[in-house]
């Protein structure tokens, strides 16, 4: 009989799996994203076009490759954030207050440091002013790829408040999207999604088990809500919350609680990182630079959103962090002092794909300042994980403590 692993010990391997995955796919996603620009700045660059435009599909679901994955495999990537939001507030880092405290007054700080620079260069173009949300999202597929260059120097503790801060920030990006870039509801549509999302939690009541229910009203949830108005991929949102994990308060041990939340999220982990988020890259990050001059890399549009990353994203984190320790609220987690923090909220301002996610939903249908948008998270996030890795190369110890 196999003995039971102890939930620490189970803890840490699944958080050990959670960082290899997520340094990986970081990686995988940086040579997706420089492939991307290869492309759309060579002879292939019309062939990489021709990708994007490609149509797939028929009848009303006639759409071109681009949409697909924006609208279509992006709502598997927010199921996969939802699925991690839940996991983290049942049982991980944003279940209890000394845990949650730090990282969500840092995130929420991330995001008000960062909007607030693009609002204060961007103000005259209410254009451009539909984008103030760019500049406040982190990429942690990225920052964790980043951070696995520097090995085991990075402490366990960096690590774990990087990925929380991160997961706050998913979340208030997910409520930004579902209020600030929804248009022409479809109150019906809306209607039919909300009773299928009650369905699924009459389902989660009824503590049904099995995931096929779920992922079948998720696909139909995904669809009403697309044709409702709302963002298509908050579908996938709802349907992560649904899922059912560990019940602490039933008489099932939690150590050895089968959690369908848990097989869904190893399940999707894989593809996500590897196939979803690097296809997201380079469908996205293809820009072409022919013809670009000094001037537009200063406009207010990129500069906006450049310095709402690399500068707005380590004031805000970093001012917060110690602003609660100076109040005795929270402490910087083992291993880390100001410097290693200073290199962290360098590496939060790595925005790249739920920036960029929200550059296409902010500037749709403006391909001027949706070119101006990417050109500015591109070149915020390159700067942030050249600055943030020198930065923590040159502070951390040579072997941190784990």
């Amino acid at each position: 009989m196999t003995p039971r692993t102890p939930i620490l010990a189970r803890a840490q391997n699944a958080l050990a799996e959670f960082f290899r995955l997520e340094a990986a796919g970081g990686i995988v996603l940086i040579a997706a994203a420089a492939l991307a620009m290869l492309a759309a700045n060579s002879p292939l660059a019309h062939a990489y076009e021709v990708f994007r435009d490609t149509p797939l599909g028929s009848g009303a679901w006639a759409q071109s490759a681009h949409w697909w994955i924006n609208d279509g495999l992006m709502a598997v990537f927010f199921l996969l954030v939802s699925l991690e939001i839940k996991r983290e507030v049942v049982s991980g880092q944003l279940s209890s207050r000394d845990q949650l405290v730090l990282p969500v007054v840092c995130a929420c700080a991330g995001v008000i440091a960062p909007a607030l620079l693009f609002v204060a260069l961007n103000q005259g173009d209410a254009g451009a002013m539909r984008g103030w949300a760019v500049p406040t999202a982190t990429d942690i597929a990225f920052a964790l790829g980043v951070l696995a260059l520097l090995g085991p120097r990075v402490p366990l503790g960096m690590k774990l408040l990087l990925s929380t801060i991160a997961v706050a920030d998913d979340l208030i990006a997910i409520l930004i999207i579902a209020l600030f870039y929804s248009q022409g509801l479809d109150w019906a549509a809306l209607a039919g999604a909300g009773l299928v999302a009650l369905a699924m939690f009459v389902l989660n009541r009824r503590k049904v088990t099995r995931l096929a229910p779920y992922l079948l009203l998720g696909l139909l949830l995904w669809a009403l809500v697309l044709k409702s108005g709302v963002h298509a991929t908050l579908a996938g949102v709802v349907t992560g919350l649904m899922i059912p994990h560990v019940d602490p308060r039933n008489e099932i041990d939690d150590e050895v609680e089968h959690s369908p939340l848990e097989t869904l999220e190893h399940a999707l982990h894989p593809w996500v990182a590897f196939a979803i988020l690097p296809l997201f890259a380079f469908a996205n990050a293809g820009l072409g630079l022919a013809g670009l001059q000094l001037d537009a890399l200063l406009s207010p549009l990129p500069l906006g959103i450049a310095l709402g990353l690399v500068l707005g994203k380590p004031v805000g984190i970093v001012g917060a962090a110690l602003l609660m320790r100076a109040l005795g609220l929270a402490r910087f987690p083992d291993g880390m002092d100001l410097r290693s923090m200073l290199g962290l909220g360098l590496l939060c301002g790595i925005g790249f794909t739920m920036s960029l996610f929200i550059a296409s939903l902010a500037y749709d249908g403006q391909p001027e300042h949706y070119a101006e948008g990417v050109l500015g998270v591109l070149g915020a996030s390159v700067i942030a994980a050249v600055f943030g890795c020198i930065w923590l190369a040159s502070t951390l110890p040579r072997a941190a403590r784990q």
